[in-house]
């Protein structure tokens, strides 16, 4: 994704966008611009006037990227680099309506002003012919239809159980596979594992999947929520999709007419079907809100490194407890469904608590599954309708830990 330099932009750029259509590109530019580079160029959001009536923002990372049109009253054309954050402070403080950007001096002066007031801002920038040259999906590429509101879906149901470890990329990531009318989302951090799957209105052609770095994964979830909060503002306005457009080594999204780009993970992702039990030979059917709850507050005496809990389960009632020398001690009980022989076992609480906070999206009963002191936990919905139960299949798998 390390892009050439431009050639033949720059000049004396002189224009008029609206402070809506600029904030919204800019905060896009600013998420994925990077400000610890040593290529301070990385930290820059372009801004290229074109002659068509448009200004094009663009910002990059060299591993994510991300464009948009929006449309300009362009007088002059020129591009000039600024840094994204600066960017994105001015024009957030700017009243509605028109604002005129304009280079001056030797070009690599921006004065941004309002049109409604005297309120003005001067940046110092870079020319534009030095910015990256941002890739391009390939115009024969395959493309893929996917609704916004199941990409969101999907993301919540398995973000939190991504590595934060950048130096482990198979972990680091979200194996996202589709085959036939089914599209799936996999996460694990080597102590968890979450698996959301959906049921798509038409069949996506050919099996075949990607992996997708963390960060991706949080700049697609901000563009899947934007496309639908606007739709949502519309009135009869049709549900937002996102267009996949795989490609070698690389991935493009295309949101609402903003083109994000990501270099995909080169590695490995762990066997994940080998991980989630066939079987649990022990199943209770627990009130999501009421697990969550009395979890939240047995933990607030867990240790603080390992945040472990004891679970009892008896016909009945579930019994959770937690200890530790410096926070003391905590338990609570709360009744469900249950009626097998007793079994205690140990957790990180902050794993079920991610767990039931997607469950709530689901149903207001989750299943959970076990079979013995040394196997993992299986949580699931409790969907209430068989529609849902068809169109949505969601899994995580907690392992156990010694308390």
């Amino acid at each position: 994704m390390r892009g050439q330099q431009r050639e033949g932009i720059g000049g004396f750029m002189d224009l008029t966008v609206s402070k809506k259509d600029l904030l919204r590109m800019a905060k896009r530019a600013q998420a994925v611009a990077d400000k610890k580079s040593t290529m301070p160029m990385l930290s820059n959001v372009l801004l290229d006037g074109t002659t068509s009536g448009e200004l094009k923002v663009q910002a990059t990372d060299l591993y994510l990227s991300v464009s948009g049109r929006i449309t300009a009253e362009v007088r002059k054309r020129g591009a000039i680099a600024l840094q994204a954050k600066d960017l994105f402070d001015r024009v957030n403080i700017m009243p509605e309506g028109p604002v005129h950007i304009s280079t001056l001096d030797n070009g690599t002066t921006t004065r941004i002003r309002t049109g409604v007031g005297k309120l003005e801002f001067r940046l110092s920038g870079v020319p534009g012919g030095d910015f990256p040259t941002l890739p391009v999906p390939p115009e024969n590429a395959q493309r893929y239809k996917l609704p916004a509101e199941l990409v969101k879906r999907l993301i919540n149901h398995t973000k939190f159980s991504i590595s934060p470890d950048d130096t482990r990329p198979n972990l680091n990531s979200a194996l996202f596979e589709w085959y036939e009318n089914r599209l799936k989302m996999v996460t694990t951090d080597g102590h968890r594992l979450s698996k959301m799957e959906v049921v798509l209105g038409e069949n996506q052609g050919a099996a075949s999947s990607l992996l997708l770095p963390l960060k991706a994964i949080g700049e697609l979830e901000r563009l899947a929520e934007e496309a639908l909060a606007e739709a949502k503002g519309e009135k009869d306005s049709p549900p937002p999709y996102i267009v996949l457009i795989p490609s070698e080594g690389s991935a493009f999204f295309d949101v609402a007419g903003v083109l994000f780009s990501v270099k995909l993970v080169d590695a490995q992702f762990p066997s994940y079907k080998k991980v989630i039990p066939e079987h649990s030979s022990r199943t209770a059917r627990i009130a999501t809100s009421g697990f969550a709850e009395r979890l939240r507050a047995v933990s607030l005496a867990a240790n603080d490194r390992t945040g472990g809990i004891k679970l009892t389960l008896a016909p009945g009632i579930l019994r959770i407890s937690s200890e530790s020398p410096d926070r003391g001690e905590a338990s609570d009980e709360l009744p469900m469904d249950y009626q097998g022989n007793e079994i205690v076992i140990g957790f990180n609480a902050k794993y079920f608590q991610d767990v039931l906070t997607a469950i709530k999206e689901d149903s207001d009963d989750v299943l959970l599954g076990l079979s013995g002191e040394l196997d993992p936990a299986v949580l699931r919905p409790a969907y209430s309708s068989e529609e849902d139960a068809a169109r949505f299949d969601f899994v995580a798998v907690v392992m156990p830990m010694r308390i």
